[in-house]
């Protein structure tokens, strides 16, 4: 299952719905990305694909400073999973791939 392309996320998180969008591109032999929210624009990294599971790691500083855990599934142009900051309790990510 293809994974590159801009994708619009949502994450259910205890402060509310949080709305980026993340850029994944191959570069030879590794996946590499981009998000895009809060103002702010962060490297994905550690980005594994494994068949149609994907996990990725990024650090953001807004709404809060948090280094975040992905890992999601992709079914044709939607994708479902979780993110995970820490201790805290796992949310809900759902997402679309944008046209292209």
């Amino acid at each position: 299952m293809p994974i590159e392309g801009v994708w619009d996320l949502t994450i259910a998180t205890p402060i509310g719905r949080i709305k980026p969008v993340i850029e994944l591109r191959r570069e030879g032999a590794e996946f590499i990305g981009i998000a895009h929210g809060a103002g702010e624009e962060v490297p994905l990294r550690d980005v594994l694909v494994d068949g149609d599971r994907i996990t990725w790691k990024q650090s953001v500083t807004k709404p809060l400073r948090l280094n975040l855990t992905f890992a999601v599934t992709v079914d044709s142009d939607a994708l479902t999973g979780t993110s995970k900051a820490g201790r805290l309790p796992a949310s809900k990510v759902t997402g679309r791939r944008r046209p292209k």
